[in-house]
Order: C-alpha cells, then structure tokens, then sequence
C-alpha cells in the first residue's frame, strides 16, 4: 500500500500552484513550508503564516470553480513509479494507494490508469492519517491481515509510526521534505522495515524482510 504525496507524486506543482493562489513568491512559500515541516507540525499550518485565518477548504473550492484548482498528470508522477508498480504488479502483489488527499486527487489518480488494485484518499474515506481509523480503512480496502501489508510512505508520524502503530509493515522513502529530514531519525529507525531511495528498491525489501514473501500479501487472481 503506498501512501501518494511525496511517495508516489512530486507535489512541487501543487504548492507552486497554491503559492501562486495567495499571491507568496514560490521561494518564500518554501522556505516557510520547510520551518513547518522541521517542527513536525501539519503543512496547512503554512498559510497561517501567510493568511491568518485561512480556510483551506473554502480557497480549494474557489480556486476549483476559477479553473486553477488540483491537477495530476503523468508528469507529476516521480520517474520510478510506473516501473515499480508494475513490477510489483508482475509478481502477483496485491498494490494499492491511499494518502491523506482530497476527493479531487481520488478521482484524478483514478484517471492515470496506474497498476494498481485499488485507489482511496482520506477526503473519501473521511478519516486521515495519523488516525487509526484510516488504517482501519487500508485493511479493509486491502482485505488481509495488518501485519501482511507493508504501507510505504514518506512522513515518519504519519506513514511510519501510526502505520506501524496500527500492526503494518512500514517503510520510509527519502524524498521530498518529510522523506529527506526524518530518514535517519532513530523513531523512523525503530518504527521502520527498512528506508528506501526509490521505489525500484522495494522487491528486494519485501523479500528480504522477516516473514520473506508472506510480508505483503498477494492477489488470489495469477
């Protein structure tokens, strides 16, 4: 199961997009985007900074209805995505994708035709990471056993810890803010199956992981 931002798509163009939204030059938004980051805090937290009292809810409806809103094309997708997942596919895995996005980015991911078995984002479920509920949800979706599926994601509380804290495997990739800032940390260490640089290096995780094969559960169907 792979979370979707910063492990499957390089969010660069979105928070361009919503730096060009609230009129903040791109560099300025990234700069206060990483002081976020580094303190752990939620990323919606940045606008606060730049617009106190912003609704994120409302300004994503309005910047919808302007015809600038969420876009996902191939091209926001990291360049080892469609390899991995199909040679993750090609082996008989059971794949799928859920991260803490909207309905919109649900229906978008759907529209690129991934290798995957399934696809859901927590605006869909009504449940986010880290709550235990939306794990609940990656089980259900998955329909094996906690302890069968490995969560692969970049963000040590969310993906790492409460992935791990809900019976997952979990794996961190180092990429984007999260990945790079907390790949070393030592809660990642204790928490995480292992810290991957790409998605190419999952097989051999997987395989190699105590349980082998069994680690991560596959299709009924050949």
């Amino acid at each position: 199961m792979f979370d979707i931002g910063e492990t499957l798509l390089d969010d660069t163009a979105e928070w361009g997009a919503w730096a060009d939204w609230i009129g903040v030059s791109r560099h300025t938004f990234s700069t206060v985007l990483g002081a976020v980051t580094a303190t752990g805090r939620d990323n919606a937290e940045v606008f606060q900074y730049f617009r106190p009292g912003f609704d994120l809810a409302a300004e994503r409806q309005r910047r919808e209805q302007s015809g600038h809103g969420e876009r996902i094309t191939d091209q926001d997708l990291y360049p080892d995505v469609r390899a991995a997942l199909t040679g993750l596919r090609a082996t008989g895995l059971w794949i799928g994708v859920a991260g803490n996005q909207t309905e919109r980015a649900g229906q978008l991911l759907r529209a690129l035709h991934l290798p995957v078995d399934a696809v859901a984002t927590s605006a869909e479920w009504r449940a986010a990471k880290p709550s235990p509920a939306f794990f609940d949800h990656v089980v259900a979706m998955a329909g094996f056993a906690p302890a069968e599926i490995a969560y692969v994601g970049d963000h040590r509380d969310n993906d790492v810890v409460a992935g791990a804290a809900a019976g997952l495997a979990t794996v961190l990739i180092r990429r984007g803010p999260w990945g790079h800032l907390w790949a070393d940390d030592p809660v990642t260490r204790d928490h995480a199956l292992a810290v991957i640089d790409s998605l190419t290096e999952l097989a051999d995780v997987l395989v190699t992981a105590p349980g082998g094969e069994t680690t991560s559960r596959r299709r009924a169907d050949p």
